[in-house]
């Protein structure tokens, strides 16, 4: 019977339970055919804390080393990490996470270099093909004199914080106490590294590297999701609350009295913003869904608003086509042409932290 991924290769990215849908073999798998299919002669790998994710990102090295490919390994790292990585080091790179899914779950996040997108108009629906067929078949010989490529270690959580706290300046702002809600996902890794030396009193919240997320699911999307967060907000007096989600390319907003604040808002403050860094002007993109008020702040901070469709891929694409600076989705992802037009929670937690600490 011929070997079908389609249950898990979405639009996107790859995703499915481990082992039952997926397992090291076809990482390994969509290793060789990530490399076929971009051409590349160095990639990056970076991968979360879920149980099964060294072993998978270790897998897909191996396909792609076998091939003759340097591969890069950053081990723990958030999503918008690797997406650094990628543009840092103009290299193709593979996320090893299933984001806010349950702890069964795993998948992979993959780019070309310079963190542009690959999704099924774009090469996945290519490493899919290839993945089917030498599940079936066995991967083609590997051609005589092949040398292996080399398979390093390199630590970029500094460069990634660096790189973020150049493109806002939180140095002049008033102290502000912030309670982070990690959800035992990447926020944890990341954020003690972004936070260091900035005028904040952080108050963590699960920020204990655990994939099997004992305290709530690593999704802030969910109301349920963030009661502690807007709990802790009031019982310490916080300025602010911040989730993440699990591999912590989103974030999620608490106010001072413990309510969310709309991804919609957060997008035309950070529209705002980032319009006032470009002399006020420059392109910003929106979502379907996202509020009608997005277009109209952007219009009255001298921008032009575009709108898309909902997903990153789009979002992307349209960032590069238009020359847009930044873009919001409601479902709190925000992408910053100063990031390679990739999407990056953190970046748009600094622009809040930032907006708020610049208030008297």
């Amino acid at each position: 019977m011929a070997t079908d991924l389609s249950n898990i290769v979405k639009a996107y990215d790859v995703r499915g339970v481990v082992p039952d849908e997926w397992d090291e073999h076809l990482a390994e798998l969509f290793g060789a055919a990530f490399v076929e299919v971009t051409a590349a002669s160095a990639i990056v790998i970076g991968h979360d804390m879920r149980p099964s994710s060294p072993a998978l990102s270790q897998a897909f090295a191996r396909g792609a080393a076998a091939r003759g490919v340097d591969v890069t390994l950053i081990g723990l790292c958030s999503t918008d990490q690797l997406y650094y990585a990628s543009g840092k080091l103009d290299l193709p790179g593979a996320m090893f996470t299933a984001s806010h899914n349950p702890a069964q779950y795993n998948g992979i996040k993959l780019c070309r270099a310079g963190a542009a997108p690959v999704g099924q108009d774009t090469g996945l629906s290519t490493i899919r093909e290839l993945a089917e067929k030498w599940s079936d078949e066995g991967a083609p010989a590997i051609p005589a004199g092949t040398v292996p490529g080399t398979v390093t270690e390199q630590d970029t959580l500094t460069g990634y914080a660096d790189h973020l706290k150049g493109l806002v300046d939180l140095t002049a702002v008033r102290p502000l106490k912030v309670v982070v809600d990690a959800g035992n996902g990447m926020g944890g890794h990341t954020v003690p590294t972004v936070f260091t030396g900035l005028p904040l009193d952080v108050v963590p919240m699960y920020f204990e590297l655990d994939g099997t997320f004992p305290n709530h699911e690593a999704n802030p999307l969910d109301p349920k999701n963030i009661v502690d967060l807007q709990a802790r907000v009031l019982s310490e007096g916080a300025d602010l609350g911040i989730a993440f989600d699990g591999d912590a390319d989103r974030c999620f907003i608490v106010d001072e009295r413990g309510e969310g604040v709309s991804p919609s808002a957060i997008t035309a403050l950070v529209a705002a913003r980032e319009l006032a860094r470009n002399g006020g002007t420059g392109t910003v993109i929106h979502n379907l869904i996202t509020s009608w008020s997005v277009p109209e702040v952007v219009r009255e901070n001298g921008g032009t608003p575009v709108r898309t469709r909902v997903g990153h891929s789009f979002i992307k694409e349209e960032m590069a086509k238009s020359g847009a600076i930044f873009g919001g989705e409601h479902s709190a992802h925000y992408y910053f042409k100063d990031f390679w037009n990739a999407d990056t929670g953190m970046l748009a937690a600094l622009h809040v932290l930032a907006a708020l600490g610049g208030q008297e």
